[in-house]
């Protein structure tokens, strides 16, 4: 048997200077789709392109998301029940820019796999052209100060981390209905934004074999490279 957990019961050990989560790094097969879908869902623009390779950045930092479609790399097998990266996440500021993002995407032809309310988010979760998925968040509370004190104590995030399902298309109409940031993310929370049907699953959708079917040279890989 293994020994417990010492995260489990007391504080987090962590290192005397702290270091801050400046990007992640993907492995491609198609670096073009990537770029393109990045730039258009989180406004990552590529400070440096190249058909092997990418490096993306939306803010002052020299990127965020770096892109490498290195020799042999191989298609994912069953992606969605592969352990590994779940997914990445964006954030922000408002209710209100975050559901004209969401407006924005479904216009383009994007609509989020799944829609949670976590009890200090509420999420929206796309899946990249690869399959990753990537959460557009925001804080319910406005301050991490606050959202970190409820994941950390509160008895509702102890028992349910997931949180109810939301249409964010029923969000829009509460919006337009006069109701402000707040009272919407409490009746989400309150499941009254609950979706009419649909599958209650968080894991993502897996969208290798279509792209294989409409693109079977994916498949064909280089051959590694050797030293």
């Amino acid at each position: 048997m293994l020994p417990e957990s010492v995260y489990k019961h007391t504080p987090r050990p962590r290192p005397i200077t702290v270091p801050k989560l400046h990007h992640a790094t993907f492995m491609t097969l198609d670096v073009e789709p990537m770029v393109a879908w990045y730039e258009l869902v989180c406004g990552l623009q590529p400070v440096y392109y190249a058909e092997h390779a990418a490096w993306l950045t939306n803010d002052e930092a020299n990127h965020r998301i770096a892109l490498l479609r290195l020799p042999g790399t191989k298609v994912p097998v069953d992606k969605p029940h592969t352990a590994g990266l779940h997914h990445t996440a964006f954030e922000y500021a408002t209710v209100d820019q975050w559901l004209d993002n969401y407006s924005r995407l479904r216009d383009a032809g994007i609509l989020p796999a799944m829609c949670l309310h976590h009890g200090m988010t509420m999420s929206m979760y796309y899946v990249d052209p690869d399959g990753n998925g990537v959460e557009i968040q925001v804080d319910v509370f406005g301050d991490w100060s606050c959202s970190t004190e409820y994941m950390w104590a509160s008895r509702e995030f102890s028992e349910d981390q997931v949180g109810p399902h939301f249409d964010p298309e029923k969000l829009l109409v509460a919006r337009e209905n006069g109701h402000d940031a707040d009272t919407i993310q409490k009746d989400t929370y309150a499941g009254k934004y609950a979706p009419d049907s649909g599958d209650k699953d968080v894991r993502f959708p897996d969208v290798w074999p279509t792209r294989l079917e409409e693109n079977p040279s994916l498949a064909v890989t280089e051959a590694p490279v050797t030293v």
